[in-house]
C-alpha cells in the first residue's frame, strides 16, 4: 500500500512538473516572439526575380567576388567557397580548412555546395554558366552580381542594399553606398575637364588597352567621371584589354593613366609588378603622365574583388590625385 501511494505521488508530482514546464516554455515562446524579428525570412529580388531568403542566414556559401569584401567587414562566416579565384586577398577563408572549397570557375567542385548543407548560397558572374546546376543542388541559390549592359555603379550599390536586407546591416549597406556616391563626387569634382585619361590592363607583363565605357574595370571611370580618353576606339578583348605597345602610348602622350594590376593579387612566381612594367619602359619616359607622376594604380585586390570596397578606394585615388595636381 505503501508503494502504491509514493508511485502515485511520484506520478502525480511528474505530471505536475510537465504542465509546469509546458507553461514556462509556452511563456518563453510568446516572450521571445515578440523580441525577435517579425519574420524570419525576406522577399529580395535577385537577378532572375523575387525569391524568399532567410534573414541572417547562419550556413553561407559564397561564390562571387564582389560581395567578398562586404561579407568580411561584416563577419559573415562562410561555409564553401571557391578558394581557387580568391587569390591573397581573403586568407581567413582560404587558409581555413573548415571552409569547403568550391575551386574555380573553371572546374568547381559543386558537390562541396551540397556538403556545406547552405541556409543560402550567393552566386557569382564567374560561376554564371553554372546556376542551373546550383540551383539545382541549392534551391536557395540567388544572384546579385552586376548584370550585364547594367551601369555597373547602380548594380553595386543594388547589391550592397540585397546584403543589407538580408543580413540585417542596412545602415552598413548605406554607409558603404553613400561612401561611393561620396568619392565620385569627389574625383568628378577634381578633375579639370581637359586633361587625357589612358587606362591600362597590366598581366603577364604586357600592358593591355582598356576601352572607355566598355573596357573591363576601367572602362566605367570616364563615363562616370566625365574623363576625356587619350585613346577613344573599340577594344576586341574588353576583358582583358587588347595588347599596347610603349611606343603607342607615348604617341597618344595622355595626362593621367590609371592602371590595373591583373597578377596583384595572386601570389605567383615571377610576378612583375606594374608600376617595374611602366617604369622600366623607355619609350614612356618622356609621356606627360610618367613626367608628373600622374599614374593611378588600382588596390593589387582590384582584379579579384571588383566589390563596392575597391571602386570607392580607386575613386577617392583618383580625386586626391586630380585635386594635387590642381
Amino acid at each position: 500500500m505503501h508503494s502504491t501511494r509514493l508511485t502515485a505521488a511520484l506520478a502525480a508530482a511528474a505530471l505536475s512538473a510537465l504542465i509546469l514546464t509546458g507553461c514556462a516554455a509556452g511563456a518563453g515562446e510568446a516572450g521571445a516572439g515578440s523580441s525577435a524579428p517579425s519574420a524570419s525570412t525576406v522577399t529580395i529580388d535577385d537577378n532572375f526575380g523575387p525569391i524568399e531568403v532567410p534573414v541572417k542566414p547562419g550556413r553561407v556559401v559564397a561564390l562571387d567576388n564582389t560581395v567578398f569584401q562586404t561579407l568580411s567587414d561584416w563577419n559573415i562566416d562562410l561555409v564553401a567557397a571557391p578558394k581557387g579565384v580568391m587569390g591573397t586577398a581573403w586568407p581567413k577563408w582560404v587558409d581555413n580548412k573548415k571552409v569547403l572549397d568550391i575551386g574555380d570557375h573553371r572546374e568547381p567542385d559543386l558537390e562541396k555546395i551540397v556538403e556545406a548543407d547552405p541556409d543560402l548560397v550567393i552566386g557569382g558572374y564567374r560561376f554564371g554558366s553554372y546556376y542551373d546546376e546550383i540551383k539545382k543542388l541549392a534551391p536557395n541559390t540567388i544572384e546579385i552580381n552586376p548584370r550585364k549592359d547594367q551601369d555597373v555603379i547602380s548594380e553595386l550599390k543594388r547589391q550592397t542594399d540585397i546584403l543589407g536586407t538580408i543580413f540585417d546591416r542596412k545602415t552598413d549597406a548605406a554607409a558603404l553606398t553613400g561612401a561611393l556616391d561620396t568619392s565620385i563626387a569627389e574625383a568628378k569634382s577634381a578633375y579639370d575637364g581637359t586633361g587625357t585619361v589612358l587606362a591600362l590592363i597590366v598581366s603577364g607583363g604586357k600592358i593591355g588597352y582598356v576601352a572607355p565605357v566598355t573596357g573591363r574595370s576601367l572602362g566605367l571611370l570616364y563615363p562616370t567621371l566625365g574623363l576625356t580618353p587619350a585613346i577613344d576606339q573599340a577594344a576586341e578583348n574588353t576583358s582583358h584589354g587588347d595588347d599596347l605597345s610603349p611606343e603607342a602610348i607615348a604617341a597618344a602622350n595622355p595626362d593621367w593613366i590609371v592602371v590595373l594590376d591583373r597578377d596583384g593579387s595572386f601570389g605567383e612566381d615571377g610576378y612583375v609588378p606594374a608600376k617595374d612594367v611602366l617604369e622600366n619602359a623607355e619609350a614612356l619616359k618622356n609621356v606627360t603622365a610618367v613626367q608628373k607622376s600622374q599614374v593611378v594604380y588600382a588596390d593589387p585586390s582590384f582584379y579579384l574583388d571588383e566589390g563596392i570596397q575597391s571602386y570607392t578606394r580607386l575613386f577617392s585615388d583618383l580625386g586626391s590625385a586630380f585635386a594635387a595636381a590642381k
